[in-house]
């Protein structure tokens, strides 16, 4: 079975907007763990907008099933993963000022950098993924960077299926195959949701893991996060 982590910054952001501590954030990614998820999922980004650097280190003790910690290995998040010591960090090229992640990394022109910083991370006993485009030369650029798993950007696959273009999935599956030859564990995320889960898990060979959130909690407001992660671990089983 595909594992589910729910990305919980979406709790966060609704935490941030009025200030105080509701809805509380440590609450639910306990009430989400009880619901059946096998991970929780943080991005913490340099203006804090929604997940805190604080709220980090204070869900450390509060996760009991895999705790992956998403970001730009800059400076202070690198200081705070080797701090936590998270399942596993997942390493985005995102801008400071980017809404939300919207590339995968140049595995080649940053060969040398993903090297350093992630053998630094595997001598700390921390997983490690890396964020990738669905092109056969990023995955074996990953390869060659040390990595243990990469995670497929899926928004345009999200985008294309949802106009009916089924065949978007071709190079997701492509980079699936070369992966596993490879021995690249593979996760996946990026607009990722009830309607589109199971196609793209039946389609991925050796799907470990996807991290959804947004689509998550928005169809959470109209069923509830018990039911809306009964039915993504149904899709994904």
């Amino acid at each position: 079975m595909t594992k589910l982590s729910v990305n919980i910054n979406k709790i966060a952001t609704l935490r941030n907007a009025r200030g105080g501590n509701v809805p509380d954030l440590l609450r639910v990614a306990t009430d989400i763990e009880k619901f059946g998820a096998q991970g929780i999922t943080i991005h913490p980004r340099p203006d804090e907008r929604h997940i805190r650097y604080q709220d980090a280190y204070d869900l450390k003790p509060i996760v009991s099933t895999e705790y992956n910690i998403e970001g730009n290995p800059m400076d202070n998040f690198t200081k705070m993963v080797l701090e936590i010591k998270p399942t596993q960090v997942t390493l985005v090229p995102d801008a400071v000022d980017a809404i939300t992640s919207n590339a995968g990394w140049d595995t080649v022109k940053h060969a040398a950098y993903l090297k350093e910083i992630i053998s630094e991370f595997k001598r700390n006993g921390i997983r490690t993924s890396i964020f990738v485009d669905p092109t056969l030369k990023m995955i074996e650029g990953a390869a060659e960077t040390g990595t243990d798993r990469i995670e497929l950007y899926t928004e345009e696959f999200a985008k294309q299926y949802s106009l009916g273009n089924k065949e978007a999935i071709k190079p997701y599956t492509e980079c699936a195959i070369l992966a596993n030859k490879l021995n690249l564990g593979i996760n996946a995320g990026h607009d990722l949701s009830l309607e589109n889960i199971k196609f793209f898990k039946e389609n991925i060979p050796n799907l470990l893991e996807v991290s959804i959130g947004h689509a998550l909690i928005c169809e959470a407001l109209y069923d509830g996060l018990e039911k809306v992660i009964s039915e993504y671990l149904k899709k994904l089983s």
